[in-house]
């Protein structure tokens, strides 16, 4: 009787608890999103099913490995704790995915026209608004976020995963499951949070505005420029080194020519690989005592705020740019300033089609939305230098 009894101690069924049912559930939605819904299923799938695992009741996939009093391994840890520590903690996922959005990235639309850096540049107006956004509710008691937390949240505001894990991971930990699903779910929600905005601050002329054929670019252009991006970020701001560098690494091997099978794998294999455990690691802090909390719905909110901030900082200047500028610039494209790379630039061109058919935007969009991708990075760097001692 004493073994059934300890058998029953053990299992999953009497260790449960209502918020490990929860986040469960939480997990299977978001699986459902990812599946049947096709919203960033590549991230969703293993967050989903990460979360899952982490709320199996006594299951130990989040211990830490135990040590006796002399230094000798005990027992080792859970898997989930290792992902976490080894590649999300120390800033390694994050960077190697940089490194592959960088070697998928063409910096072509950019350089062919540059003026489209001030479209990526406003978008992250969003991020800091949200920033004092979100020490404004601390100050006033309705929730409880401390300056690191407030950088962390605002930093969603970029639409840019990667970098929100980076940040988050650096500066508030414990917030990282919310932050990365907040991250996630608004870019896979890009192609409906962004349309009404668009077509709330824009006219249909201004919508129809047709934009002159980009200019060829030439190979020497897109090899110099990563490398001249890097040096001036890394004797300027540091801090965004990392995150720049390995995504200036990555389109530097795409570019340059005679290193593709590099350029291949950092695209898919590693890429495909590293997202796997990164969705995972991010699972590891979705558990019920870390999720279920109402910081957690302020985080959503905020994280909203901050992409429609960005989304409409971005239109707004391309409006301001229009008045002093010769060459019109369809407003639709600064909504790609936030760095969902591509869709915010194929929600552009949807947009432009809708209002001329004959109005195609898709490539003029890539140039904000890599800046975007950018201004991202250079805004974490920010962050961090600013409050990673407070």
């Amino acid at each position: 009787m004493d073994q059934f009894t300890q058998l029953w101690q053990s299992s999953g069924v009497a260790n449960i608890e209502p918020g490990n049912v929860v986040m469960m559930a939480v997990g299977l939605g978001l699986l459902f999103l990812a599946i049947r819904k096709g919203f960033e299923p590549l991230l969703l799938v293993p967050i989903g099913m990460g979360t899952i695992l982490i709320n199996v009741p006594v299951a130990g996939f989040d211990a830490a490995p135990v040590y006796d009093a002399v230094g000798n391994l005990e027992s080792p840890g859970g898997l989930l704790y290792y992902i976490y520590n080894a590649g999300i903690a120390s800033g390694m996922f994050p960077l190697i995915i940089f490194m592959g959005v960088g070697a998928m990235t063409d910096f072509g639309p950019l350089l062919a026209n540059p003026k489209t850096l001030l479209l990526g540049a406003a978008a992250q107006v969003g991020i800091f608004a949200t920033v004092l956004g979100a020490v404004a509710l601390s100050s006033f008691g309705i929730l409880d976020f401390s300056i690191r937390d407030a950088a962390s949240i605002g930093i969603i505001g970029g639409a840019d995963g990667p970098t929100a894990i980076f940040v988050t991971s650096k500066l508030s930990p414990e917030l990282l499951g919310a932050v990365a699903v907040a991250a996630y779910s608004y870019m896979a929600l890009v192609p409906i949070i962004q349309p009404p905005i668009m077509r709330a601050l824009t006219t249909e002329q201004e919508r129809a505005i047709k934009m002159e054929q980009l200019r060829p670019v030439s190979t020497q252009e897109k090899i110099v420029f990563p490398l001249m991006l890097l040096l001036l970020v890394g004797m300027f701001l540091p801090s965004a080194a990392p995150l720049l560098g390995m995504f200036c690494f990555g389109n530097l091997m795409r570019e340059c020519g005679v290193v593709n099978r590099l350029s291949d794998t950092a695209q898919n294999a590693l890429i495909n690989i590293v997202t796997i455990f990164l969705g995972l690691g991010v699972g590891s802090k979705m558990s019920a005592e870390k999720f279920l909390n109402w910081e957690t719905l302020g985080i959503l909110a905020l994280g909203m705020l901050a992409f429609c901030i960005g989304t409409a900082a971005g239109i707004l200047m391309a409006k301001l740019m229009n008045a002093f500028s010769k060459t019109p610039v369809n407003p639709l494209i600064g909504s790609a300033g936030v760095s969902a790379v591509p869709m915010a630039a194929r929600v552009s061109n949807k947009i432009g089609l809708e209002a001329n058919p004959h109005n195609f935007l898709l490539m003029h969009a890539m140039g904000p939305n890599v800046a975007g991708v950018i201004g991202s990075a250079i805004a974490a760097g920010v962050m961090i230098s600013l409050v990673s001692g407070l």
